[in-house]
């Protein structure tokens, strides 16, 4: 097993911003959390949200309180629940999961500071003016980790050198979706293979994509980064086992639960969120502060899942992995 420390560094910046509702909630300042995703699978980031919180002095319960909201990736629930606590007048909002719950918390209020996690660019998604001077009410962390799905494309390809046809699974809801798929398609040119998208929005529209793979065979398969696939990434992983195909993932859990090898940010982005969320209630302004982004990336490779596959992972592939789990 080869492991790596990695960090995620960022700007700060500094001025003060009132703290609404306080006075609505009691002694403690709340913040309402929404996250696109099931509670159950989303724990761990909850977890390093309120970490993030502690090293900026604020502890659940005892000199914060956090109003929980769980979209359960049903992306029409976004907006009620983003109103809703809106309508709490908490002091902050911190959304996670992606542009959807922070572009529905922005629009259900201008005033409440928002800190959000996303994977594409904000600027895009219309939530900050720029990524060092954010302006309005919000700010927050972008991995851009679609625009890494070329270099996922690249990885894929080396493990699996003989691959010419490809496949990449996107959820079309996704505010980015056009960008990542023109990003992969340039990707697949420059390795000379080609590359066929596949849309899901669904459970069922998951299994729908696998069985096309059944019908018209791909040498590999990239999984784009999305809360429905992250949660649903035991039914894809298993749908990938079945029909036999290698395939890329955007975080460690997939590849640690049985998936090929993964790609992206360390695992440290929420930490920063929730520390975001606490310097505004100590008082600065989140037009003042930067959006952040990673500098450090992990490669974690399942060597069981190689062999299950009879892929024989390169050393040099090897030598650059984070993590190869056996």
């Amino acid at each position: 097993m080869i492991r790596r420390r990695e960090f995620i560094t960022f700007l700060g910046g500094a001025a003060a911003w009132p703290l609404a509702a306080r006075a609505q909630q009691g002694a403690l300042p709340v913040i309402g959390l929404l996250v696109i995703g099931a509670r159950e699978v989303n724990a761990p980031y909850v977890a390093a949200f309120r970490r993030g919180l502690g090293e900026a002095g604020f502890v659940e319960g005892r000199s914060v309180a956090i109003e929980y909201r769980y979209a359960e990736s049903e992306f029409g629930r976004l907006r009620d629940l983003a109103a809703d606590l809106a309508r709490r007048r908490v002091a902050v909002i911190a959304t996670l999961g992606g542009a959807r719950a922070a572009q529905a918390a922005k629009a259900a209020s201008a005033a409440i500071p928002l800190v959000f996690a996303i994977g594409g660019d904000p600027v895009q998604a219309g939530l900050v003016a720029s990524l060092n001077r954010p302006g309005g009410n919000a700010t927050g962390v972008s991995t851009f980790g679609l625009l890494l799905d070329p270099k996922r494309l690249g990885l894929l390809h080396e493990l699996v050198p003989r691959a010419k046809r490809f496949a990449a699974l996107v959820n079309p809801i996704s505010v980015f979706t056009a960008t990542r798929v023109d990003a992969l398609q340039a990707g697949a040119a420059a390795l000379g293979v080609e590359i066929e998208t596949l849309m899901a929005t669904s459970n069922a529209e998951i299994d729908t994509a696998f069985a096309s793979l059944a019908q018209k065979p791909v040498d590999a398969l990239l999984v784009a980064g999305n809360q429905l696939f992250f949660d649903r990434r035991a039914q894809i992983i298993a749908l990938a086992a079945r029909e036999k195909v290698p395939t890329m993932y955007v975080g460690r859990e997939q590849a640690a639960e049985g998936g090929l090898i993964s790609y992206g940010p360390v695992a440290d982005v929420v930490r920063q969120v929730g520390l975001y969320a606490g310097r505004i209630l100590k008082g600065e302004k989140p037009a003042d502060l930067p959006v952040m982004q990673p500098t450090k990336f992990e490669l974690v490779i399942n060597l069981k899942t190689a062999k299950a596959l009879g892929l024989t992972v390169p050393p040099t592939l090897l030598a650059l992995a984070n993590e190869g789990r056996e």
